[in-house]
């Protein structure tokens, strides 16, 4: 079986779309330019999407991401430890955050990364709880 459908599930165009995490154990955000790039949650689809402060205390997921200078693979990733945060704060180059299921809030099961101004998002979920043929995954988005 191919990795498509069996480890993993990619959206390339995902800035400000909303990600299920339902069938799988979470999803790594893959961002490039100079930007900030946040998290936000929902319970559906078409919920309301919520950032970490509305919360209390705050859902902080990210502390750590990887980052690197070049986007063409020519360049190491680096990893940066920060406050525990709903964001990247400003970032350059490439950076990819991973976001566990379990980080979620009991009912929320959608989550959007949405970049700060010119940005790209690619959403990646991994350790897919059913594995299909690729023509038979489910819609990440939906």
């Amino acid at each position: 079986m191919e990795a498509l459908g069996r480890l993993y599930n990619v959206a390339p165009i995902a800035s400000g779309v909303a990600i299920s995490l339902k069938e799988c154990d979470g999803v790594t955000f893959v961002c490039t330019g100079s930007d900030t790039f946040s998290l936000t949650i929902a319970t559906s689809f078409g919920g309301t999407y919520r950032a970490g402060s509305f919360f209390t205390p705050a859902w902080a997921p990210i502390t750590s991401f990887y980052t690197a200078t070049a986007t063409d693979g020519t360049a190491v990733w680096t990893k940066s430890t920060i406050a525990a945060a709903d964001n990247t704060g400003a970032v350059t180059g490439m950076v990819a955050v991973f976001l566990s299921s379990d980080a979620l809030p009991d009912g929320y099961t959608y989550v959007k990364c949405t970049k700060g101004a010119a940005g790209l998002v690619t959403a990646i979920t991994s350790d897919l709880a059913i594995q299909r043929s690729p023509v038979r995954l489910l819609k990440m988005s939906a």
